[in-house]
């Protein structure tokens, strides 16, 4: 019992180091030779990164023992040997052994030895490795050299780079999806491959242990790896983690690494309820029909990106039963195929077939505005419809002219602007048509020659959005119908054309500069005088196009006879229709949270496993074992010698008190009695008398 309560008392005092005692332990002998496996030179009883010959010599011994049935190994043991054999004995595989620690082919060990269980060794098939396909061989137009990586990688652009070993089958069978995202990347990213023969170039790429400071590729090989723009050195560059899949690593490339904006599908009931609804009617809408479903390449969401601001962009999966609905829609017959719907109202342009980078980006550039452009602030200057900029037709034009229908969004905007694409196409045709109910037009060559020298424009603003600007070139009484929002009490929306006549022949001392109506500070707020002089036309008549026409005609002539005066003023800004898009705020900030939340706990993962298998940790834990014994038998020691000292002390004041109670004695008990007596003869009692005797001779 006593004993029990001993062990028991021990073990509540010493717990801590106990445990950290047997945690040392099991990290030393079951932890850490997992983490590292003995060397497979060490199996060939040979010296660390010896010759092939050696290790062949190696093995002949060890097989010519066995044979002889001196020693018969089991099948655990030979497989260990006939492994290490294999791998070193390969001078591709042996580099990669000693430079790297890669041996993809691990886990075969395990299959043998499971195939031929019980067995003598005898039996098992050799070789046991598997030698790589020669396909990769021949596919290594894109191998990057350590000499040249530097130069290539100060480039303008982004790059993608595999590590690659030409002794690896896993990367054999990764070759051809390798081809497929060089592909895919075409365009928005360079790639490029190094082969493990660049020691010093793939040691630079590779992951460092932080306690051995070894070149390692965690994930095995092949090893992606990718340097975003302006990034030059390896302390920047971002590492893949995902599978191997080409659709996974071009969506991390161009999401995570390029930022680029997802194109999402649509189906043909969401389609205009999500899309064309939400989508700004300032945009062209761009629909693609897609046959497989498959993400959007690189390529389109990087033209997604560039043209954001003019058009929307979303694709639909073609299926056969609802041919028919995208036929009557758009008039699409088969897929792939692109639409472009630039107008309401106008018939939308269809391109079937599959487009690439470069004629993608023509199209996109040709068909970027709506068929009658919208004046923004993104494109009043390539319209030349801006004072501070220049003519379509060129810098050297000195007179040019904007047409511009300004109003409300509503349906009477939409029927003017129908009439100004008209007007359009009449001076675009070389035959001039027939209109219906009026015959054969008649338009002024001076009309049509600017038009086709493009220093005749026509445009339309929104004269709700761009208010200030509309206010401007229409200030009038009734600029309430056209500009800005609608009031209570107005009955209707009411558009309005003017045209702007630019010029720039006059000297800035012979100019005269309007004032602007308002204050100094307003006007350096909203915008800045521009270099060409403005003269505004409005037009008072009728939606009739010959009637529209003569007006423009009778504009162009009076202003190319130069006999006009010349104003400089300042136009209002135009406000930005769009908010900042999501992706320009950088490519961490669209990861959604679930990809989010499993790179985080990726991360723990692989700092908690880094932490397990530092060789240092074992040290560690019998270090602070150590050191928490010793302060707990310190504070031990102290506390008994302590209470001794404090019961030695109880104890020396206990016997003083006896020796002299015990010192009294017969002596003692004389004096006690002596003292009674002169007590007993001292003392008087209060009634006490002299008695005197009769014998005495007193009187």
């Amino acid at each position: 019992m006593a004993f029990r309560d001993g062990l028991v008392s021990f073990l509540r005092r010493y717990g801590l180091p106990l445990s950290l005692l047997v945690i040392a332990i099991f990290w030393q002998i079951f932890v850490l030779p997992s983490a590292f496996p003995p060397s497979h030179y060490d199996a060939l009883g040979v010296k660390m990164y010896c010759s092939i010959e050696e290790v062949k010599d190696a093995y002949v011994k060890l097989m010519a023992k066995w044979d002889s049935g001196v020693d018969v190994p089991n099948v655990d043991h030979f497989l260990k040997v006939r492994y290490a054999f294999e791998l070193l004995n390969n001078p591709i595989w042996k580099r990669d052994y000693d430079l790297f620690s890669v041996e993809e082919q691990r886990h075969i060990i395990g299959k043998v030895k499971q195939q031929y269980a019980g067995e003598s060794f005898s039996k098992v098939e050799i070789p046991i490795l598997n030698l790589p396909s020669s396909d990769l061989i021949d596919y290594v137009p894109d191998d990057l050299m350590a000499k040249d990586f530097i130069a290539k990688l100060g480039d303008t652009g982004n790059w993608l780079i595999q590590v690659y070993s030409s002794g690896s089958s896993r990367c054999a069978e990764f070759s051809r999806n390798w081809k497929l995202i060089a592909g895919w990347l075409e365009g928005v990213s360079r790639t490029g491959s190094v082969e493990l023969r660049e020691v010093e170039l793939a040691a630079y790429l590779a992951d460092r242990r932080k306690f051995t400071g070894r070149p390692v590729f965690e994930n095995g090989l092949p090893y992606i790896v990718a340097f975003p723009h302006n990034c030059r050195s390896s302390s920047c560059l971002l590492r893949y983690q995902g599978e191997l899949s080409v659709d996974a690593i071009v969506d991390w490339m161009a999401t995570d690494i390029l930022g680029l904006p997802r194109i999402f599908y649509y189906s043909k009931d969401s389609l205009v309820k999500d899309f064309f609804r939400k989508a700004g009617p300032h945009k062209v809408k761009v629909i693609f029909f897609s046959k497989t479903g498959e993400r959007a390449a690189p390529f389109l969401r990087q033209t997604a990106k560039d043209y954001w601001s003019y058009a929307s962009f979303a694709f639909v999966l073609w299926r056969e039963e609802e041919s028919s609905i995208w036929w009557n829609m758009f008039e699409v017959d088969f897929a792939p195929a692109v639409v472009f719907v630039r107008d309401p109202g106008v018939k939308p342009l269809v391109i079937h077939g599959v487009l690439n980078s470069s004629s993608f980006s023509k199209i996109m550039e040709q068909y970027k505005n709506q068929v009658l452009p919208q004046i923004r602030n993104i494109n009043s200057m390539e319209l030349g419809c801006d004072a501070r900029g220049y003519s379509r037709a060129g810098n050297d034009t000195s007179t040019w002219y904007c047409v511009i229908l300004a109003g409300r969004p509503s349906l009477e905007l939409n029927n003017m602007r129908q009439t100004m694409r008209k007007i359009q196409d009449i001076l675009s045709e070389d035959d001039l048509p027939e209109v219906a109910g009026l015959g054969r037009l008649s338009v002024s060559p001076i009309v049509v020659k600017a038009y086709r020298e493009q220093r005749l424009t026509f445009a339309w603003v929104d004269g709700e959005a761009q208010s200030k600007y509309c206010f401007f070139y229409l200030f009038s009484e009734h600029s309430y119908e056209t500009c800005g929002p609608k009031r209570y009490g107005d009955e209707e929306d009411v558009p309005r054309l003017f045209i702007v006549r630019y010029n720039r022949n006059s000297t800035s001392d012979d100019a005269q500069v309007e004032k602007y109506k308002g204050t100094m500070l307003s006007m350096f707020k909203e915008g800045e005088i521009g270099l060409a002089s403005q003269l505004v036309a409005r037009h008072n008549g009728s939606a009739n196009i010959p009637e529209i026409l003569e007006w423009v005609a009778e504009i162009v002539t009076n202003g190319d006879a130069g006999d006009l005066p010349y104003y400089k003023v300042k136009t209002p800004e135009l406000v930005p229709e769009d908010a900042e898009p999501i992706w320009s705020k950088g490519a961490q900030s669209i990861v959604s949270k679930g990809k989010r939340i499993k790179d985080v706990i990726k991360s723990i993962s692989s700092a908690l496993y880094n932490f397990i298998i530092d060789p240092r940790m074992g040290s560690l834990l019998f270090l602070c074992a150590s050191v928490s014994f010793g302060i707990i038998w310190s504070r031990t020691s102290q506390s008994a010698q302590q209470g001794e000292k404090v019961h030695n002390k109880e104890g020396g004041s206990n016997s003083t008190e006896k020796d002299k109670d015990g010192g009294k004695g017969s002596g003692g008990a004389m004096r006690e009695q002596h003292e009674q007596q002169n007590l007993n003869t001292e003392i008087e009692p209060e009634d006490a008398h002299q008695w005197v005797s009769p014998d005495s001779d007193a009187e």
